[in-house]
């Protein structure tokens, strides 16, 4: 995952910072030196990172600081403040015309994820109530097109195209058509090319003069690096772009180019791709983002990821059945299978405060884990589902037979079915007097080897 490997070497500076009682210049010095290495290394243009630890030193060195009582947290906060501030301090939302259709240019190089992320924000503008229509003007990659109307078609919403017509003419029939279907939204998906060349820039150049688009969103690449701010810088300066959109940081990349974009190009970041799926498209929000590479986790992405995999319904139903006791092996299956909307486990893991100093990898989570739980559940009669104490040994070889899977397996799932309950109920007593902290919410999940 993006950042990780900054995350670890910032995480290890702060850890000294915090182990000592007072604070030297010297030492917020060699502090920021090892910053400016981690940063540098996670692909940071030089010279925003020349400017963000001179930044940084400046706050630090005072006297408030150094002969405060937490010397160390004070530090942490400004470092925080400052990659704040670098990204861009606010969420920036899109902003949409109060007058006819709002036309969204999609631009990018091939390659970036311009068209599966174009589908991706027309999914999320339709929960918003908004009725997309996305437009095809790439008429030069092969299977371009087909490839935006796959995209489209999953998500049921309608796609305009004229095959091999020039993009600016199509262009403009779509805003005209979307304006006589009442269709509110227009997503232009453009051509890409392999580099920067002026024939892409003329073309964009003239969808943009005839169709006056309420934004042009960049799509980049974060597995490009440092790559990806030269092209933002590039179409910033040649086109006018208003946001830009980051894809594939949840990647094994280092990221520097979410913190070097924003303060480059002087446009925010409004969106990054984190997965393959359609909910895996985030809002951009720099605090919660400078929170993750801190090591401080993001639970308000979290809230915000489960309150849209969650019924609300369900949670209230939840709730009575923990505090009732009655909580059995179909809520446990539900839990599972609401978390698996939530997107890539490690990615929701890592958004946890702590989890993160944890260093988890793929040897300790096992995606699979889910799919074996939800084959033995769904092999048990609703009786044994619903009070999972009759099950004996005979039961038990049924249903290791049924699902694939083998009886320790099944021995396994109905411990951490009762370590799961015994741990809701540590969380339920949380805060009473007396009551200690146990094990981290996921310890004793089916997907934690």
């Amino acid at each position: 995952m993006a950042f990780e490997s900054l995350t670890g070497k910032l995480s290890d500076v702060f850890k000294q910072l915090r182990g000592k009682g007072k604070l030297s210049e010297k030492d917020v010095k060699e502090a920021m030196r090892l910053v400016r290495l981690a940063l540098l290394e996670a692909d940071v243009n030089f010279k925003i990172v020349k400017e963000f630890v001179a930044a940084v030193t400046e706050k630090a060195v005072g006297d408030e600081v150094l002969k405060g009582l937490n010397p160390g947290q004070s530090v942490i906060k400004i470092v925080n403040d400052e990659l704040c501030d670098l990204m861009g301090s606010t969420h920036s939302k899109l902003s949409f015309s109060s007058n006819g259709p709002s036309v969204f240019m999609m631009v990018g190089l091939q390659g970036s994820g311009k068209t599966t992320t174009t589908g991706k924000i027309a999914a999320q503008l339709r929960k918003q109530g908004k009725s997309p229509l996305l437009v095809a003007c790439d008429i030069y990659r092969p299977a371009a097109i087909k490839q935006l109307q796959v995209v489209a078609n999953n998500l049921n919403i309608p796609v305009f195209e004229k095959g091999s017509q020039n993009p600016v003419q199509t262009a403009l029939e779509a805003v005209e058509h979307a304006r006589s279907h009442g269709m509110d939204v227009v997503i232009i998906d453009t051509a890409g090319r392999l580099h920067i060349d002026e024939e892409l820039m003329e073309e964009l150049a003239g969808i943009k003069s005839a169709v006056k688009p309420h934004e042009i969103l960049l799509v980049v690449d974060a597995m490009t690096g440092q790559d990806a701010v030269n092209v933002a810088e590039s179409f910033s300066e040649k086109i006018g772009i208003d946001g830009v959109v980051i894809t594939k940081l949840d990647g094994d990349t280092r990221g520097g180019a979410a913190l070097s974009v924003r303060k480059i190009t002087g446009k925010p970041i409004k969106f990054v791709g984190m997965g393959e799926k359609v909910d895996d498209l985030e809002p951009f929000h720099p605090d919660r983002m400078a929170s993750r590479i801190l090591g401080m986790g993001d639970i308000m992405t979290i809230i915000d990821k489960a309150q849209q995999a969650i019924n609300e319904e369900e949670a209230m139903e939840l709730e009575k059945k923990l505090r009732n006791n009655d909580f059995n092996l179909d809520d446990f299956l539900n839990q599972m299978q609401q978390m698996k909307k939530m997107g890539p486990l490690k990615n929701i893991l890592g958004m946890i405060p702590g989890m993160n100093n944890m260093k988890l990898d793929e040897a300790d989570i096992n995606e699979k884990a889910i799919g074996h739980v939800e084959a033995i559940i769904q092999s048990m009669t609703p009786k044994e589902r619903s009070s999972p104490g009759i099950l004996n040994g005979s039961r038990k070889k049924r249903i290791a037979l049924g699902s694939g899977r083998s009886i320790q397996e099944v021995n396994r799932l109905l411990k951490q079915f009762e370590e799961m309950k015994k741990m809701m109920k540590q969380f339920s007593d949380m805060g009473k007097p007396g009551k200690k902290r146990g094990k981290t919410p996921f310890s004793g999940m089916p997907f934690m080897k």
